[in-house]
């Protein structure tokens, strides 16, 4: 996180300042007057003044100096920016503040994550198209357990592949489980990763039998759903034998980080499809972005 391009600098501009984020549409962030900025990089520790400047001119003079001179400090303005305790009482104005930062984050290899009510700027090479859908879904629907589980495993796919895969795996077994909590249903017997994935299909009527679809494309969607099954099944078995969830003992053999990788993306999917299908399902329409939503 050495550099940012100036598109990473003119959404800031617009999130810090509250400026809009384009010509017809809504400010994007909270309006911030003259003291406000000064007082919000004072807390992100940079000093920064408005003098001859207007607000908006100042905070972009300002974020390009410590873009240019002291890189961690923007990592800290923009973490602050994001942070999800300061919309609580509009928390739609936090998502679309993330959203439109992430917009630009793209390009850079940078992406913001909010995990345990935090924000936190990550790295985009371990997540693929999936990774980041389910992670702006989650961001909406306030499923802290999943925000958690793919913080953890972006962080350490490079690092530690091992514990990846078991984010991966923790990932769908909490996708399972929130979405069975919010549909007022017990959680199964058996509670691993192919007994939480088996009583989620079935209450989101899943199961690879089902029969309400056109008949040219009914045998090929019942393979799609049966390889729901697979992949967790898939992604529970390596964490088993591959993951850190059991321990590890001497001499144990890393895995790939591309299979860590795989299998994250791969359960992302998986988890991806579940929460579109019980959004569709409870009628509740949660888009990433309105640019980059996928479609139904």
């Amino acid at each position: 996180m050495s550099s940012f391009s100036p598109f990473v600098i003119g959404a800031l501009v617009d999130v810090i300042t509250g400026g809009a984020g384009n010509d017809t549409g809504p400010p994007i962030g909270n309006y911030r007057s003259g003291p406000m900025l000064e007082q919000f990089f004072l807390d992100c520790g940079v000093d920064m003044r408005i003098g001859v400047l207007s607000r908006v001119p100042a905070t972009r003079e300002c974020l390009r100096r410590i873009a240019q001179h002291d890189p961690p400090a923007l990592v800290r303005v923009i973490e602050r920016v994001a942070d999800p305790r300061g919309y609580v009482s509009m928390p739609e104005k936090g998502h679309a503040v993330v959203a439109h930062l992430n917009g630009a984050l793209e390009g850079d290899g940078l992406a913001v994550s909010i995990a345990g009510g935090k924000a936190e700027l990550v790295q985009r090479t371990a997540s693929g198209a999936a990774v980041m859908a389910v992670a702006a879904k989650i961001a909406v629907l306030d499923f802290d357990t999943v925000q958690r589980d793919i913080s953890r495993a972006q962080k350490s796919i490079d690092d530690d592949p091992e514990d990846a895969v078991t984010a991966a795996c923790s990932l769908i077994e909490s996708v399972c489980r929130s979405i069975l909590v919010e549909l007022h249903l017990a959680l199964p017997a058996k509670k691993d990763v192919d007994g939480l994935m088996r009583a989620t299909q079935d209450a989101l009527n899943l199961s690879p039998g089902r029969s309400d679809l056109p008949p040219e494309i009914e045998l090929d969607v019942r393979q799609i759903l049966g390889g729901l099954t697979s992949v967790a099944k898939g992604v529970g078995a390596l964490r088993t034998h591959g993951g850190d969830a059991h321990g590890r003992e001497r001499g144990f053999k890393r895995i790939d980080a591309r299979i860590a990788r795989l299998s994250l993306n791969a359960a992302s999917s998986a988890a991806l499809f579940l929460i579109e299908t019980w959004e569709r399902q409870q009628h509740r329409a949660l888009p990433l972005r309105e640019d980059a939503a996928p479609s139904a």
